[in-house]
């Protein structure tokens, strides 16, 4: 044990000693980097996986530097190549959202969305989410950000129309064919229903959230969407973001959480659309 902090004092004398700027900065680069990794997997079950490789390599050195296990320093270099392809399967979850938000970072140089337009997108979900909550409706929407939904869509029905309360309250009035499954609203438009969303991975702790809640929360741990859940039980109104579910809104609520949120970036075709299809139109007055 004493030739480990021997070792460790030199390393530490020695770096003191060729200490520069330009190592300053090299260092705080890598910490930022960790930092970052760090930040990524707070809170969800690849925590638990960091703190057992730490472990396992805490274990290694102190086995192959104290003991000088010969053969077990073999198998250990021998099975490093593996280590390197299991860590990017054991961590996937991760690094997709990491580089979903590292192409996210072309956001600034986008164009800023419509501030009216989302306005009266957000009071149309808010309305609806209100109606479907006293009617004890289940509901679920999601609204789409920068991270595209098509593959999502595409598992639903095509529907390609304006956004509006009284289209949502038919889509989940149990009477129609198209209130199980969500739907997918991109910018002013009700892209599809019914549609399929994956369940999350990392699920709150909380027992009596049902496949409704749990969806919501998986299409926002993959994505930066927005998810907006009316419970069909209990007519509680819930958001979901980033992994994380917010509970028992109201209208009120709702909206200030919507407008805190939801970013959608809208074509460079202003107020006004055009689809394949299908003729040209805008958000009618209420």
């Amino acid at each position: 044990m004493a030739e480990v902090w021997q070792t460790f004092r030199a390393y530490f004398d020695w770096t003191l000693s060729n200490l520069t700027p330009l190592s300053v900065v090299d260092v705080l680069l890598v910490a930022v980097i960790f930092y970052g990794l760090l930040y990524l997997i707070r809170g969800t079950q690849a925590v638990q996986l960091l703190r057992g490789i730490l472990l396992l390599v805490l274990i290694v050195v102190l086995l192959t530097n104290v003991f000088q296990l010969t053969a077990f320093n073999w198998l250990i270099k021998s099975s490093l190549s593996a280590l390197l392809v299991a860590i990017p399967v054991i961590f996937q979850p991760e690094l997709r959202r990491a580089l979903e938000r590292l192409g996210r970072a072309g956001l600034l140089l986008t164009r800023p969305s419509s501030n009216a337009t989302a306005t009266r997108v957000i009071a149309r979900v808010g309305r609806a989410a209100r109606d479907l909550s006293n009617w004890r409706y289940g509901a679920l929407i999601v609204l789409e950000q920068e991270t595209g939904l098509q593959d999502i869509a595409d598992t639903g029905i095509k529907m390609d129309a304006i956004v509006s309360s009284d289209l949502l309250e038919t889509i989940f009035s149990p009477q129609t064919t198209l209130h199980d499954g969500a739907v997918v609203i991109r910018e002013d438009r009700v892209l599809a229903a019914a549609c399929v969303l994956p369940l999350a991975e990392n699920p709150p702790s909380d027992r009596h959230l049902g496949t409704r809640h749990l969806a919501a929360i998986g299409i926002t741990e993959q994505t930066d969407a927005i998810s907006v859940v009316v419970s069909e039980e209990t007519g509680t109104i819930s958001v979901a973001h980033n992994g994380r579910i917010i509970r028992n809104l109201d209208e009120g609520r709702l909206a200030r959480v919507l407008h805190t949120l939801y970013k959608p970036r809208f074509s460079e075709r202003g107020p006004r659309w055009s689809w394949p299809g299908g003729s040209k139109g805008s958000l009618p007055a209420e």
